[in-house]
C-alpha cells in the first residue's frame, strides 16, 4: 500500500480511500489504540478535533470520532477552527493528540487529516507507519468497530463545548498581543478569510485589538473555500486594500496556518519578504538567535542575499513546514518558514499560525512606527523560472552525463548571484528545473537547456533507448 501520510498529514478526495467513512473510522480507532499503548496509568486517551469549512468536514470528523470512541478514547470537538487552533488546544486542554480535518489550500472536493502531538508537532513518523499498517491489516476488530460505531448527533452541549474551546484559542492570541503592548487602534485591515476556518475567528480577534476590520471571503458555504480567494488568489485582496485605503491586507488559506500580506500601496508581500521583516525586527530586539533564519529550498535567493548583507545566515531545508520545524529545533533559531506564508515562531508555537504571523508583523509595524512597504526594503525578489519535464525514470541527475555537464555549466554561469535547484516530484513522473538569477531571459534560456538535456536522456519522448 502506498504511504498515506505525507509531510502535511493525509490528504485526498473526500469520500475516496483513504478518506472514505470506513477508513476514517479505522484511523480514529488506530490512533486511539496507539495512544492508549503509551498512556500512563491506563487512562483513556483524550483527543481534540477540529475542522475547516468543507462540506465533507462534519461527516469525516464524525467518522473519526466514532472510531476513536469505539476504541475507548475521549473526544472533544472545537468545531470549525484553524489548524494551529487545534494544535494549541491539544497542549492546553491537555489532550494526547489534536486532529484537524482539513486539506489546507486545496479545493473543497479534497479533505485531509492532520494529527498533532500535545507539543504542537506533527505526529511522529513511527506512529504514522503503525496507523498505516493497521489500515492495511483491516483486522476483524477494525471491522467490528466500524460496524458498531454509532452516529453522534451534535447537541446544545456540544455546541457550547466547541464555542468554549474556540474562545480559549482566541483569548490566547489576544493575550499574547496585548502582553507585548500591541494596539491596532487607528489601523484599517482587510482580512481575506478564504471562506475557510478563519472566517469566524480572525475578524473577531483583530476587532478586539482595536482595528477597523474589512472582512472579505468570510461567508463559507461548504464549497467556496479557497475558490478564487485567500492566499492563492491575492488580486481581490489587493483591490480591496486600495479601495478601502487600508493599512494592511492579510490573506489566509483554508485552515489559516499560513498568511500572506498586501501593504498599503497594494503590493504583495510573500513569505520570504515576511521572513526578512521579522529577521530585522527580531535582530533589533537582540532576539534573532545566532543570526539564523530557516527556510526551504524554494525560498528566493533574494532572501539569502539580503540576510547575507547583514551578516545573517539562511539555512535551507526540504520543502515542508515539518522540515523547517526540525531545523528550527535543531539550531535553536528564532524564526523560519516557507515562501507560501507558513511562518513558525518556535518560542510561541511549534505550529505555523497565520493569525499569529499577522500579529507579529503588525507588532513590528507598531513598535517601529514604519509602514510595511518600508519594512520590506532591502529585500529584492530575483526573477525565477520553473520548468517541468515528464520522465520515464528518475535517475540521479549526476549519473546522466549530458545533464550533469549542463548543470555544472549553468552553475558556473550563474555564480553567486543565481541559484539552480533540480529535483524530482515526489508524486508525479516529473523532473523540476528551477533557476533564479538577475535576468529573466537568461535564466529562461538556462532552464530550457537543462530541460532539453533531461528530455533527451530520460524524458518520456526521449530518442535514446
Amino acid at each position: 500500500m502506498k504511504r498515506l501520510f505525507g509531510t502535511d498529514g493525509m490528504r485526498g478526495e473526500a469520500g475516496q480511500f483513504p478518506l472514505d467513512a470506513q477508513t476514517v473510522r479505522r484511523i480514529g480507532s488506530s490512533l486511539a489504540r496507539r495512544l492508549a499503548e503509551s498512556a500512563e496509568g491506563g487512562l483513556a486517551p483524550r483527543i481534540v478535533t477540529g475542522r475547516d469549512t468543507r462540506e465533507s468536514g462534519a461527516w469525516i470528523e464524525q467518522a473519526f470520532t466514532a472510531g476513536a470512541r469505539g476504541a475507548g478514547a475521549e473526544c472533544l470537538s472545537a468545531g470549525i477552527i484553524t489548524t494551529p487552533g487545534v494544535a494549541y488546544l491539544a497542549r492546553i486542554v491537555p489532550a494526547d493528540a489534536g486532529v484537524v480535518i482539513s486539506a489546507s489550500h486545496n479545493p473543497y472536493q479534497d479533505n485531509g487529516i492532520k494529527i498533532f502531538s500535545p507539543s504542537g508537532r506533527k505526529l511522529d513518523d513511527a506512529t504514522e507507519r503503525l496507523i498505516e499498517a493497521d489500515i492495511k491489516a483491516a483486522t476483524s476488530q477494525d471491522e467490528h468497530t466500524a460496524r458498531e460505531a454509532k452516529h453522534v448527533e451534535e447537541g446544545e452541549d456540544d455546541y457550547k463545548e466547541s464555542a468554549a474551546l474556540r474562545q480559549r484559542y482566541l483569548d490566547h492570541l489576544k493575550e499574547e498581543a496585548e502582553s507585548s503592548g500591541l494596539s491596532l487602534a487607528g489601523l484599517s485591515i482587510v482580512l481575506d478569510c478564504a471562506n475557510g476556518a478563519a472566517s469566524g475567528l480572525a475578524p473577531a480577534l483583530f476587532e478586539s485589538l482595536g482595528a477597523r476590520v474589512i472582512p472579505i471571503n468570510a461567508q463559507p458555504d461548504g464549497r467556496n473555500i479557497n475558490r478564487d480567494c485567500g492566499s492563492l488568489h491575492i488580486e481581490g485582496l489587493q483591490r480591496t486594500v486600495l479601495a478601502e485605503h487600508a493599512d494592511l491586507g492579510v490573506a489566509f488559506d483554508g485552515d489559516a496556518d499560513r498568511a500572506l500580506f498586501v501593504d498599503g500601496a497594494g503590493e504583495f508581500v510573500d513569505g520570504d519578504a515576511t521572513l526578512w521583516v521579522m529577521a530585522q525586527y527580531l535582530a533589533s530586539r537582540a532576539e534573532l538567535k545566532d543570526g539564523i533564519v530557516v527556510a526551504t529550498v524554494m525560498s528566493n535567493i533574494g532572501l539569502e542575499l539580503a540576510l547575507g548583507a547583514r551578516g545573517w545566515q539562511l539555512k535551507r531545508t526540504d520543502v515542508g513546514d515539518k522540515y523547517v520545524l526540525e531545523e528550527l529545533l535543531r539550531t535553536g533559531a528564532s524564526v523560519g518558514g516557507e515562501q507560501s506564508g507558513h511562518i513558525i515562531f518556535p518560542r510561541q508555537s511549534l505550529a505555523g499560525d497565520g493569525m499569529m504571523t499577522a500579529l507579529f508583523l503588525l507588532r513590528a509595524m507598531h513598535d517601529t512606527g514604519i509602514r510595511l512597504d518600508q519594512l520590506v526594503r532591502g529585500f529584492t525578489r530575483y526573477p525565477q523560472v520553473l520548468v517541468n519535464v515528464r520522465v520515464r525514470e528518475k535517475l540521479p541527475f549526476e549519473e546522466v552525463a549530458e545533464v550533469a555537464r549542463t548543470i555544472e555549466e549553468t552553475k558556473a554561469n550563474l555564480g553567486e548571484r543565481g541559484r539552480l535547484l533540480l529535483r524530482y516530484s515526489g508524486t508525479e513522473p516529473l523532473a523540476r528545473v528551477m533557476i533564479e538569477g538577475e535576468q529573466q531571459a537568461q535564466i529562461e534560456r538556462y532552464a530550457n537547456t537543462i530541460a532539453d538535456a533531461i528530455r533527451e536522456a530520460i524524458g518520456e519522448t526521449s530518442s535514446k533507448p
